[in-house]
């Protein structure tokens, strides 16, 4: 494997890596981001009765269109053609948690951690956006990539860390 980081040149400078050569495979990523805010926040997200409005549509909509747009707003990322992005929800009112998670799936030549990603980041910020009228210290956490399969580099699973080829 090659030392030098694959975005970056010899002369230092950034470029987007050369993908024409990479064997075309089914990729899939699955991200997430958590909420976090008062647990009675929490139940009026879930019953649809925010100030704004029902949140968990919106913040599906903002993830789905997010992972759409992920290479208009990572300057080295490729635009890439999306087969399926889905944006899920899971509360723990005890908690004061919502888990957004988000799963992109493509057959291309480069992966699409970085479309899950910003799915479950813009999902959780478009949460944020309609609860902080009544919770303004509510905080975004935990954003990571929780599986990647397909591609040169194998598959991998943080829930099953045995599984990396």
């Amino acid at each position: 494997m090659d030392d030098q980081l694959s975005h970056v040149r010899a002369d230092g400078s950034a470029h987007m890596v050369d993908v024409t050569e990479k064997a075309t495979t089914s990729r899939t990523s699955r991200a997430q981001a958590v909420v976090v805010t008062r647990s009675e926040v929490i139940e009026m997200i879930m019953a649809g009765g925010l100030p704004k409005g029902d949140a968990l549509p919106v913040a599906r909509v903002a993830g789905i269109m997010a992972a759409k747009k992920t290479w208009e707003t990572i300057p080295l990322c490729h635009p890439i053609p999306l087969g399926k992005i889905t944006v899920d929800f899971k509360s723990d009112t005890g908690a004061g948690t919502v888990r957004v998670e988000a799963l992109v799936k493509t057959t291309g030549v480069t992966g699409v951690e970085m479309e899950a990603l910003s799915a479950a980041s813009t999902a959780a910020l478009t949460l944020y956006d309609m609860i902080k009228a009544v919770d303004p210290r509510a905080a975004i956490t935990d954003i990571k990539v929780l599986e990647k399969t397909g591609g040169k580099s194998g598959d991998w699973s943080l829930e099953d860390p045995g599984a990396q080829s």
